[in-house]
């Protein structure tokens, strides 16, 4: 039996999710269009997350976290989430105000420790 390759560069299956750049500010026809990209992206592939990059939105506000809602809605119905990338310190705390969780990239995981902390252990602690 013989094998012949295929012409062209091998398919990889990459393990970087899509990434999906949110301009400026957004207007509401444009929420839209973008919840639509987020669909079209997690049903392109077997991505199960799209990373949408915030930093160029600008200053937070509600439309802001209305946004990123129906985006992380959209991807919840298509079987994902999304995960953001860059985002405005600020940003982060509205959401927290407001009570949405989103997976930033860069933070430790829940129950995962941040990357070179150790914990100190005084001579004489008793174990635990």
């Amino acid at each position: 039996m013989s094998y012949r390759r295929p012409p062209g560069l091998p398919i990889v299956d990459a393990m970087t999710p899509p990434v999906l750049v949110l301009p400026g500010p957004v207007t509401r026809d444009e929420v839209r269009e973008l919840s639509d990209d987020v669909r079209a992206l997690l049903g392109a592939g077997r991505a199960r997350v799209v990373v949408c990059d915030v930093g160029g939105l600008g200053p937070p506000g509600l439309a802001t976290v209305d946004l990123l809602a129906r985006l992380q809605l959209a991807a919840r119905r298509a079987g994902g989430r999304i995960r953001l990338r860059d985002p405005d310190p600020a940003l982060c705390a509205l959401l927290d105000l407001v009570g949405l969780r989103f997976e930033v990239e860069g933070q430790a995981e829940e129950r995962e420790p941040a990357l070179g902390v150790e914990e100190a252990v005084e001579p004489g602690d008793p174990a635990v």
